[in-house]
């Protein structure tokens, strides 16, 4: 087993990046326990959380939910996103909706953004939930985000949706679309990737939180999808065996399990916080 390095520090410093005011959703009653949902690269909230979302307001969670810089309505940043800006501003959205203490739940980029948040900020992180995630960016992901972000840089829009489609649904999934929804999902709209796409893919070749993982202390879930070609589940298996007493199951779906199994991914996520009473 790798051996880890010693635990960044729990006190937040100051991000060497400043970020434009995040939209968030908020929903949920104000009581709930609060949930705050950190989505992944080139998504957003909506796209990644659209079903999440109700599914956790229906059981009582008070949820927030921040768009990153270029998605959904928040504006592009003016410079390289930063890890620990990311993270300390959706927790300061948290914060500003109310929620004294949280789990996170964290999808593929968001995954690193929420264990940073745990790293930064101890006091308020009660749990984690880690669906296709990643410590850093292996070799075959690597080439996935130079390609995405070599497309983008060209303006070749087909293209893109054409590497997004591939990396993102299993084979099985993809070759059983019916002809309507194969066609939408590889429509070379420029309009539909976030505006902050090549931002945030930039963001997931650099990050690296595998320091930050022996330190984290609270009840965490890992998800590994098991026929994700974009990141593969062994990046899911690290988190696992290297986040003290992380509790690990595998969904048999691509990169995007809230497309493909979505009703088998909402269960293992309220199934965790209603066992851990988060």
């Amino acid at each position: 087993m790798t051996q880890i390095p010693v635990a960044r520090t729990s006190v937040a410093q100051t991000p060497s990046v400043s970020l434009p005011p995040l939209s968030t959703t908020v929903a949920g009653p104000s009581d709930g326990p609060g949930v705050l949902l950190a989505h992944g690269a080139t998504g957003s909230v909506r796209s990644n959380y659209g079903t999440l979302i109700p599914a956790l307001t229906a059981t009582g969670h008070r949820v927030v939910a921040p768009d990153y810089p270029g998605s959904g309505a928040t504006p592009r940043a003016t410079g390289p996103l930063e890890l620990d800006a990311l993270a300390d501003a959706v927790v300061a959205e948290a914060v500003a909706a109310g929620l004294t203490t949280f789990t996170v739940i964290g999808f593929s980029m968001g995954t690193a953004v929420s264990v940073r948040a745990a790293a930064r900020h101890p006091e308020r992180v009660r749990g984690l939930v880690l669906t296709a995630g990643l410590a850093r960016a292996d070799a075959r992901a690597q080439v996935w985000l130079d390609l995405w972000l070599r497309l983008l840089e060209r303006g070749d829009h087909q293209g893109f949706a054409q590497a997004r489609a591939l990396s993102g649904v299993a084979p099985e999934h993809l070759n059983a679309l019916p002809p309507a929804e194969l066609a939408a999902l590889l429509d070379p709209d420029p309009t539909l990737p976030p505006a902050g796409s090549a931002e945030q893919a930039a963001l997931v070749k650099v990050l690296d939180t595998t320091a930050d993982l022996a330190g984290i202390a609270v009840p965490t879930l890992v998800v590994a999808t098991t026929r994700d070609a974009l990141l593969d589940p062994a990046n899911s298996r690290y988190l696992s065996e290297h986040i003290p007493g992380a509790e690990y199951v595998e969904i048999a779906t691509g990169h995007l399990p809230m497309v493909e199994r979505n009703a088998e991914w909402l269960a293992l996520i309220g199934d965790f916080l209603a066992a851990r009473g988060l």
